[in-house]
């Protein structure tokens, strides 16, 4: 799967803009999206760091990642606006039901689709043949846009699973 992300997130923040990725549990209904993205526009429209506006993006992609982004070109971001952003976070969650805050559960592009599967079962998967060292991880520890946008879809391979699971 090619991804060009440059045609997703918005071309008007900087490369070094932040970036939160909150991956669910489980893929959100069409309905909890149809509301779900209303409110992280909303959100990221009318988010303030010490009474200054911050230039915001908030979407979900995938049906199952909610990405956050602040271009800190004009006002950075503190710890009470990154709270508010968690907060948003946790409002969700209590919303639709869907845990979003739960790193132990890792993500692939699987036959066209997200699959997640918990981290201590990573390794049984590739030595069952369910996953394979080319099979595309999201790594939600990128931080940057420009980071997303080169590293957020990886092989395993080349991701810092290698390490821990390709013999």
């Amino acid at each position: 799967m090619k991804v060009h992300l440059p045609n997703i997130l918005p071309a008007n923040f900087n490369p070094q803009s932040k970036v939160w990725i909150y991956q669910a549990d489980r893929i959100f209904t069409m309905p909890e999206i149809f509301k779900i993205e209303p409110y992280l526009e909303n959100f990221a429209d009318s988010w303030k760091s010490h009474g200054a506006p911050v230039k915001g993006f908030a979407s979900v992609l995938y049906g199952q990642f909610i990405i956050i982004m602040a271009d800190e070109t004009a006002t950075t971001v503190g710890g009470c606006s990154t709270d508010s952003s968690v907060h948003v976070i946790k409002e969700i969650e209590e919303m639709t039901g869907v845990k979003l805050f739960n790193r132990e559960l890792l993500a692939f592009w699987v036959k066209d689709k997200v699959q997640t599967i918990p981290m201590a079962q990573v390794g049984y998967a590739l030595e069952n043949g369910l996953l394979q060292n080319d099979t595309l991880y999201f790594n939600n520890l990128v931080n940057t846009k420009a980071d997303m946008e080169a590293n957020w879809l990886q092989p395993i391979s080349a991701s810092w699973l290698a390490k821990k699971y390709i013999k």
